[in-house]
Order: C-alpha cells, then sequence, then structure tokens
C-alpha cells in the first residue's frame, strides 16, 4: 500500500487538473528506475491506463497504480508534498530504503 498525505493529495489534483487529467477516474503512476546517486530513483507521472500486473491503490481521494516490479521497492511508502524555503516538491518516504541521498530523489536499499 502507498499512502498519500494531504499536502501531496492537494498539489496532485491541482496539477492533474492543470495537465486535463480527472483525479476520480485517472492515476498517478509511481515507479522505481535504475539511476540517481543512491542507484535507484522515483518516477513520477499521470496516467489514464491500468496495464496487465499494475496493482492499483486509493488513498485519501488519490488513485495509484505501481507496476508489479516496482511494487516491491515501496511497500509501505507515503508521498508527501513539501513547499518549503529549501524548495519545493513531491517526497517520498520510503520505509524500505537504507539509504538517500541529499536531494531525496534517488535511494538504495
Amino acid at each position: 500500500m502507498i499512502k498519500v498525505s494531504e499536502s501531496a493529495k492537494k498539489k496532485v489534483i491541482e496539477l492533474m487538473t492543470e495537465d486535463g487529467y480527472n483525479a476520480e477516474t485517472d492515476f498517478v503512476r509511481v515507479g522505481v528506475k535504475s539511476g540517481g546517486c543512491s542507484g535507484l530513483s522515483y518516477d513520477l507521472k499521470f496516467d489514464k491506463e491500468q496495464l496487465e500486473g499494475d496493482k492499483v491503490f486509493e488513498d485519501n481521494d488519490v488513485r495509484i497504480i505501481v507496476d508489479k516490479k516496482s511494487f516491491l521497492y515501496l511497500i509501505g511508502t507515503t508521498l508527501e508534498y513539501s513547499g518549503g524555503l529549501n524548495g519545493s516538491g513531491f517526497v517520498f518516504n520510503n520505509p524500505n530504503a537504507n539509504r538517500t541521498c541529499g536531494c531525496g530523489e534517488s535511494f538504495s536499499l
């Protein structure tokens, strides 16, 4: 399961609407790919389609879709949004990550 904080929910709905997506029917696709300074990096985009093997979750009125491979890395993760003075963006609080880089966009297990 992937959780969505209240601040992330508001920003996701705002961005989906701006990009022509419907937060009630479309998805936030969350994934993991090779790269970044710690070895793995997060991938987040909007999607209208569920593919075979995808896992679908809904938390805090946000529909999340994860491919089967990425799901193993993301179990228990909370998607948050930070709009502070040090920069703004989505933050993944991943209990499976042993190490994260300074920018928070990559991790290792």
